[in-house]
């Protein structure tokens, strides 16, 4: 990857040898091992690992979960704040282990669509909930610093499954959830 930097820098007209990018190509490499390290993360395995047997038919909402990801189309970043909600179904799973999954599918290349969908399936898959919903709310570079450069826009993206997507009192009162603020 040092290589391929390195030689990105010469083919922006930079001279990779001057003082403040010598070391750049390494810098460089080890943030997008950290950016990237989604791809060693099994967010099912995170959830299966994080199982509890609760009586419990109410919502659990984890709401205004930071993150930070990386477009797939301009490799330009993405950040915002994720909300997901689930009504258990005889299990929870530890709460940390939602702001887990939220990052590990974040911290790939990504498409806020995509990643949205994808929690959302994870959680139905390996909690067996009655219902999941994810609402991700993110401002992606790739619309501010190029192309049409609108700086204040933001992307909004929703997956409702199970009693989410089929009971309209369950996602309206998700909704009225996340806007909710302490």
């Amino acid at each position: 990857m040092e290589k391929l930097i390195r030689e990105m820098l010469v083919q922006i007209g930079e001279d990779p040898q001057r003082e403040g990018l010598q070391k750049t190509p390494e810098r460089v490499a080890k943030s997008w091992r950290e950016i990237t390290g989604g791809y060693d993360e099994d967010p099912g395995a995170l959830v299966r690992g994080a199982l509890f047997v609760a009586e419990g038919k109410e919502m659990i909402l984890v709401n205004d979960i930071d993150f930070f990801s990386v477009c797939e189309h301009h490799m330009l970043p993405f950040f915002g704040k994720a909300h997901v909600a689930y009504i258990p179904n005889g299990k929870i799973v530890g709460l940390s282990k939602i702001a887990r999954v939220v990052d590990a599918y974040a911290r790939r290349l990504q498409v806020q669509e995509r990643m949205t969908a994808q929690i959302a399936t994870c959680l139905m898959e390996n909690l067996e909930p009655l219902g999941v919903a994810v609402v991700l709310h993110a401002r992606h570079l790739c619309m501010m610093m190029r192309g049409i450069q609108k700086q204040n826009s933001y992307a909004v993206t929703s997956e409702m499954l199970g009693c989410f997507k089929n009971d309209p009192k369950t996602r309206g009162e998700f909704l009225t959830l996340i806007r909710e603020k302490p």
